[in-house]
């Protein structure tokens, strides 16, 4: 059975949930469809601030639909998840009681509108370049769920950046939002793709088990070199002194991001991780009797009394 699981990775072929699998690559799986389901759930948070106070009702529609979009994208997740075995209740425990991770740029506040439009463009880029990839990921389910999430990702990166083209040409105060917002974004935004190859323990297990296409630092040159053309042409300053042209290496140079920052956020201590947690607690609390109705309603249905039974079938009452 190893053997047959090792020639299905080696051919390109999807590992199903009914074949043989590695007890390793099964928790190694739960672990990035989890952290990847928990990053779109409280990835709704930081925009979802701003549904109310969106400048107009198409711009309200925008972002609604955005932040319901993500809901949908944890549920599919969740969903992949457990196929492998995995309990939706529990892993959500986990989320709640800081046992599992989420993505660090979603401890970082949304301070202005003009954040709604750069982490579409930043954000959800960084998403983008770092899941597509995913598509040809050697686990089915998730590979599945990953066409229609980047998709869906493709689209909000775009609003993003029509946002921010609007933004920056408007008033000064407005070009500036946009800049403040680039200026905070930027680094965490490079974090997303996690800590240097060197420092990464799972990336080559990963790789060899065809769960990553590519590394850290592969998937982050990608990004800084897709998205400096797209600042130019938004008149955006990127913060990094060293972003620079390398006619070499055919490739941008840029600096290395604060390491010990991303560590700290990832650890509970980033600006926004208790307030990230508190709100996934209350809605998961206020939203317990939804689950115990829905649980109720699917026992009845699965098996009715037999009122029911005699009704619809015309038989007599016992």
């Amino acid at each position: 059975m190893e053997q047959h699981f090792t020639d299905t990775i080696d051919a390109g072929r999807r590992i199903e949930p009914r074949d043989w699998m590695p007890d390793g690559y099964r928790k190694t799986m739960i672990r990035q469809i989890a952290q990847h389901a928990h990053s779109e759930i409280i990835g709704m948070q930081p925009e979802g601030t701003w549904i109310t106070r969106a400048p107009s009702l198409r711009r309200k529609a925008i972002l609604l639909a955005k932040v319901q979009d993500e809901a949908g994208h944890g549920m599919y997740l969740y969903s992949a998840a457990e196929t492998l075995g995995a309990d939706r209740g529990d892993l959500t425990r986990k989320l709640i009681d800081g046992r599992q991770k989420y993505s660090s740029i979603f401890n970082y506040p949304a301070l202005s509108y003009a954040d709604v439009g750069v982490i579409g463009w930043l954000v959800d880029g960084a998403a983008i370049v770092n899941q597509v990839p995913l598509c040809r990921s050697s686990y089915g389910p998730y590979a599945r769920a990953m066409i229609r999430i980047c998709k869906e990702e493709s689209f909000h990166q775009r609003q993003g950046y029509e946002l921010l083209l609007a933004m920056m040409n408007g008033t000064s105060a407005q070009r500036a939002m946009v800049q403040d917002a680039a200026d905070r974004y930027w680094w965490p935004s490079l974090m997303m793709f996690g800590p240097p190859d060197a420092d990464s323990p799972n990336t080559a297990q990963s790789m060899k088990w065809g769960i990553k296409r590519h590394t850290n630092d592969e998937l982050r040159q990608r990004f800084v070199d897709m998205t400096v053309p797209q600042a130019a042409r938004l008149g955006v300053t990127l913060p990094d002194p060293d972003l620079r042209w390398n006619d070499e290496r055919g490739h941008y140079d840029f600096g290395e991001p604060d390491w010990e920052e991303f560590k700290a956020v990832l650890s509970g201590a980033g600006p926004c991780n208790a307030e990230r947690s508190a709100r996934r607690r209350a809605a998961h609390d206020d939203g317990a009797w939804v689950r115990e109705a829905a649980l109720a309603h699917a026992a009845r249905t699965r098996n009715p009394p037999a009122e029911r039974i005699f009704a619809a079938t015309g038989a007599p009452d016992a």
